[in-house]
């Protein structure tokens, strides 16, 4: 069976996506969380339909060196580490070789967070979370990021992406105040598929992307109080 690409790229699926989460708009405390890097793309979309704010929440695939490809586990913020167990005995991983993959993924983590300017955990207490990705596989890297996400207690945490596996969306459901999904399908091998143009993101198309959408909300808000301004009492 071939795939057939359900969206033109990251912002038209960003853009399919708010229009299932309208219910977000405006909200109070409200923050909308991409995970880099693609991620960001769909997420800067979701922000600028429903006039939230956009923050980053770096988190990494562990891969074997040889296998780079192959998702094993995943590193998120406060020193959350998962691995998929069956998968590193197949490719056995010892525990110096893991500790290897963990290291060199772990300065990657953190250069992002920096580059980003991630959020402390502390700032995103008592916030509702809308955590976005541009697809869900194998789930790792986003069982990975609530994990760390719910660590710093948000008042919800709610996940919304274009397309995730069927299975995996089972998995996260009790992790989860609401999962939001355009299309929830069997065996999804590619994330990738569903997408006409799906390119690879860099350091500077994240940078572009949040300042834009800073921009965006300080132009709102201003325009919003010149209105309030002008209004007769």
């Amino acid at each position: 069976m071939v795939q057939t690409a359900l969206w033109r790229d990251r912002s038209h699926a960003g853009r399919a996506l708010a229009q299932q989460l309208s219910s977000w708009s405006h909200k109070p405390k409200a923050l909308v969380v991409g995970l880099p890097r693609g991620g960001i793309v769909v997420a800067a979309e979701v922000a600028r339909q429903l006039n939230l704010p956009l923050a980053s929440w770096a988190v990494r695939k562990l891969a074997h060196p040889q296998a780079p490809e192959l998702a094993l586990g995943a590193i998120a913020p406060e020193g959350v580490q998962i691995w998929d167990e069956a998968s590193t005995r197949a490719y056995r991983l010892d525990a110096p070789l893991r500790q290897s993959i963990v290291a060199e993924q772990r300065r990657e983590l953190e250069r992002r967070q920096r580059l980003y300017g991630d959020p402390p955990a502390a700032a995103l207490r008592n916030r509702p979370l809308l955590v976005v990705d541009d697809g869900v596989a194998t789930g790792l890297t986003v069982r990975a990021a609530l994990q760390s996400l719910r660590l710093s207690e948000p008042s919800q945490l709610v996940l919304a992406v274009p397309v995730i596996d069927r299975r995996v969306a089972d998995v996260l459901r009790p992790q989860l105040d609401q999962l939001v999904a355009l299309a929830e399908v069997d065996d999804l091998w590619a994330v990738g598929a569903w997408y006409q143009r799906f390119e690879p993101v860099s350091d500077r198309d994240v940078l572009q992307l949040m300042a834009a959408c800073s921009e965006d909300r300080a132009s709102s808000g201003a325009m919003a109080h010149q209105r309030e301004r002008s209004d007769p009492l």
